[in-house]
């Protein structure tokens, strides 16, 4: 009768009223929840069981599975008796009340939930910060000051102190997934729920100890990627031995855009472009060079093997010929041999004034561009002289050394007048025949009568630290 009275009175006073039914009230035994849970991601839901009672509310139970599990609060939402359930709204009243109940809890992306990791991080301290004040007893203004306070009327008596709220929850030792914020086990390589990739830079702690099933996991992964290793050495063995290496996918040539399909194309082995066969044989013949680039464009070259496997064997013998010709005309040293119809050249050093050709075995004298077998340049050049007259062969020679005297690229010997030529390096050389020693840009002598350090041969180089010539190239 006085509740009633009551009522009447506070309902004339038209304030706003909310009624909250005390914990007491419901049954106090706990309680296990089947839960499914699933995100955005999942093909199917996860079973879980949790031990929850009837009096908590929603919020209460989002604090739990943030504890528990990691997941914020704001990525939460539960469908129990399919209804969308309400952070101020207790698990009795959506009939949760016995072990087996069922329930569902739907992981947003933080993306989704806003959440962002600022907010988080400050929820984290918010919490901290009120756990530390509840754990402090306040004494009223005045106690323990040796004054006693009257009691207060009864209708002034303050109201029952709320329960304290939980502790923030410890946070978990592992690291956060990026998009669903379940925090994994450290050793974990990827997100346990989403399968989203572990922080770039995260390490595990030295002083972490994995559980039994994390080094079950760590052993069958280690296992696993052994086996993946010796089947790709397998692979790499078997690649090593085949001269082509056939496509393994469908692809278009990108030369005549034919489509490929697995086998068809030919992967190059330095940059794996893929092409087919016709077209990479016909960029070998129509080449004008000693390497056969990628017809991509890019710097890699096809390899010996790839070439002679696309060429018929004329082909490749065709091929092999126009290196050496492009070789020997692109070479500064090159010297072919005088034996007609001789393929044979080599490249010369400058101390090197004969070659013998392995193809026909003559000796080339590179200094005179002939052969003169038993005898030397001096009686091979005056021989040449007298055949000249009447030799047409002799004469072309013979008119081939002159010009070489009239460019520069020759001279005559100033002591036995034969023609000597200088192959390359510094401005000193020698007679082959007499041995007297020459200044290329003087065309003298580089000492006199008396040997070394005559200066009188015509050549004065160094005198007064003077060159003997603009041009001269350390004769001394």
């Amino acid at each position: 009768q006085e509740a009633v009275k009551l009522c009447q009175r506070l309902s004339q006073l038209s304030v706003p009223v909310s009624v909250s039914v005390k914990s007491q009230a419901y049954p106090q035994d706990s309680i296990r929840l089947w839960v499914g849970v699933e995100d955005a991601q999942s093909d199917t839901y996860i079973p879980v069981n949790i031990v929850v009672s009837s009096h908590m509310t929603v919020a209460e139970l989002k604090d739990k599975i943030s504890h528990d599990f990691g997941f914020h609060p704001l990525v939460q939402r539960w469908v129990i008796g399919k209804r969308l359930a309400q952070d101020q709204e207790t698990l009795y009243s959506h009939g949760v009340r016995q072990d087996g109940d069922q329930a569902f809890l739907f992981i947003l992306s933080a993306q989704a939930g806003h959440l962002t990791r600022h907010q988080h991080k400050l929820d984290q301290e918010q919490q901290r910060i009120e756990g530390i004040i509840e754990s402090i007893h306040l004494f009223p203004r005045g106690a323990g000051g040796g004054e006693k306070t009257a009691p207060l009327p009864e209708a002034q008596h303050t109201p029952p102190p709320l329960p304290p709220k939980p502790r923030p929850p410890r946070k978990p030792l592992g690291w956060e997934c990026a998009m669903c914020t379940y925090v994994n086990k450290p050793t974990r390589p990827g997100c346990e729920m989403c399968g989203g990739d572990r922080p770039e830079g995260y390490e595990v702690p030295d002083f972490y100890q994995p559980d039994q099933q994390e080094v079950l996991r760590i052993q069958q992964g280690q296992v696993a990627q052994q086996e993946e290793r010796e089947m790709n050495f397998l692979y790499l063995l078997a690649t090593e031995e085949q001269n082509l290496i056939p496509s393994s996918t469908e692809t278009d040539c990108p030369i005549c855009f034919s489509t490929l399909e697995p086998g068809e194309g030919i992967t190059l082995r330095e940059c794996l472009h893929v092409f087919c066969r016709e077209c990479l044989r016909g960029t070998i013949l129509n080449t004008q060079d000693a390497e056969v680039s990628c017809p991509e464009k890019c710097d890699s070259k096809l390899q010996d093997r790839e070439i002679k496997e696309l060429l018929t064997e004329e082909e490749h013998q065709r091929f092999l010929e126009l290196r050496l010709s492009i070789a020997e005309s692109r070479s500064d040293h090159s010297f072919h041999c005088q034996t007609p119809n001789c393929r044979g050249w080599c490249i010369y050093e400058d101390e090197v004034n004969e070659f013998d050709c392995e193809l026909c075995g003559e000796i080339n004298c590179i200094l005179c561009r002939a052969i003169h077998e038993g005898m030397n340049c001096k009686d091979y050049q005056d021989d040449l002289r007298i055949r000249a007259e009447n030799d047409q062969a002799a004469q072309k020679t013979k008119q081939m050394l002159e010009n070489l005297l009239q460019s520069g690229e020759a001279m005559k010997c100033p002591k036995c007048d034969i023609i000597i030529q200088k192959k390359d390096g510094c401005d000193w050389i020698c007679c082959l025949m007499c041995k007297i020693e020459i200044c290329w840009v003087t065309k003298q002598a580089r000492w006199g009568p008396n040997g070394t350090g005559d200066i009188s041969g015509g050549c004065r180089c160094r005198v007064n630290n003077q060159p003997c010539h603009p041009n001269c190239q350390n004769c001394h």
